[in-house]
């Protein structure tokens, strides 16, 4: 494969359909986007590997929502690896990029660089959230963190929350395109994805997995339940450099694990770093407290400081611009009303 084709395909996700089976999917790389994320942080390994699978998780199942929507994942646990979090921002427009940022907090004490990262979580949640916008209320689902990785959580989560068998295979790690190349994180998944038959009734009609667990065979019946076990036996074949590419294109990928399949594919989606924060969002999270508690933020230079926790960027503030008493605007002008000093 040429570089130019080699480059065509990194930080994209790739939607496809299986015609045979009914199966859909995507393939995604997370390339410069990943590095990007873990560069702004000096994160252990195994930090550092939660947040390559929680972003390419949050970038095979992000594609689902509309434009201008924004998709969250969320980890909470009591372990050593407290809170991983990743947000999808849709395209603006038809044929945009989307945009993603991801973030990690851990406890160094506690941490292991030698073990793997998911039993380092701990007890917790696995939640994906979805805003739609401004006067919506977003949606919240949540699972328990089981089954030994997030892709496991995420795929506990859709057949109990969804009704939808789904199956992801992930890898990531850092390689170089050349011996003189740079070493970098790269990313590269499989999300598969089939509708049930029929839904299961309000009385839970249709059975229920190994310990309560919903499973894809409570969900999917006869010929399509043949299907979707011959999707997920093809993509047991899968080898993690197809995966992490760039060597082997997402289209030569898709015609190697499923060409009796038949697969179709449609327009890739970019990818790009972004992040949301900005000044006015601080002020504005800073709103709801009273000019006593904005002194106790105050630093001994008269600043208020605060630090984007996906980004890295650093913002100060003149404190009487700041909370619900403020005195000042941004530009330290007296507000109108502001009592006199």
């Amino acid at each position: 494969m040429s570089k130019l084709n080699q480059i065509a395909w990194d930080d994209t996700v790739l939607p496809f359909q299986l015609d045979r089976s009914g199966v859909r999917g995507r393939v995604a790389r997370l390339d410069g986007v990943l590095e990007h994320i873990l560069s702004r942080h000096d994160y252990p390994e195994p930090v550092a590997a939660a947040v390559a699978e929680i972003a390419l998780l949050t970038a095979l199942i992000g594609p689902t929502i509309k434009l201008r929507w924004k998709l969250s994942l969320q980890v909470r646990g009591n372990g050593a690896i407290r809170t991983l979090a990743c947000d999808w921002y849709a395209p603006e427009t038809e044929g945009g990029p989307a945009r993603m940022r991801a973030w990690a907090s851990f406890d160094a004490e506690r941490l292991d660089e030698t073990a793997p990262h998911f039993g380092q979580i701990g007890e917790g949640y696995f939640a994906i959230l979805i805003d739609q916008g401004p006067g919506t209320v977003p949606y919240q689902g949540i699972t328990p963190l089981t089954g030994g990785s997030l892709a496991t959580c995420a795929q506990t989560y859709f057949a109990q929350s969804e009704q939808l068998p789904t199956r992801f295979a992930l890898t990531s790690g850092r390689s170089q395109l050349g011996p003189s190349a740079p070493e970098q994180w790269r990313a590269g998944g499989i999300m598969l994805q089939t509708l049930p038959a029929q839904p299961m009734s309000a009385s839970g009609e249709g059975g229920s997995g190994e310990g309560g667990l919903i499973e894809a065979a409570d969900i999917l019946q006869g010929a399509q339940s043949e299907d979707w076990n011959r999707a997920n036996h093809l993509l047991e074949t899968v080898e993690p450099l197809e995966l992490i590419g760039p060597t082997v294109a997402p289209t030569d990928l898709l015609v190697r694990l499923f060409h009796e399949e038949v697969p179709r594919v449609f327009d890739p989606q970019r990818v790009e770093f972004g992040c949301s924060c900005s000044a006015d969002r601080v002020r504005g999270t800073l709103s709801i407290y009273s000019a006593k508690d904005i002194g106790h933020m105050t630093t001994e230079d008269g600043r208020v400081t605060a630090d984007c926790q996906f980004c890295g960027a650093h913002y100060e503030f003149d404190p009487a611009s700041l909370g619900f008493e403020a005195t000042v605007d941004a530009e330290g002008r007296p507000l109108p009303g502001a009592a006199a000093e």
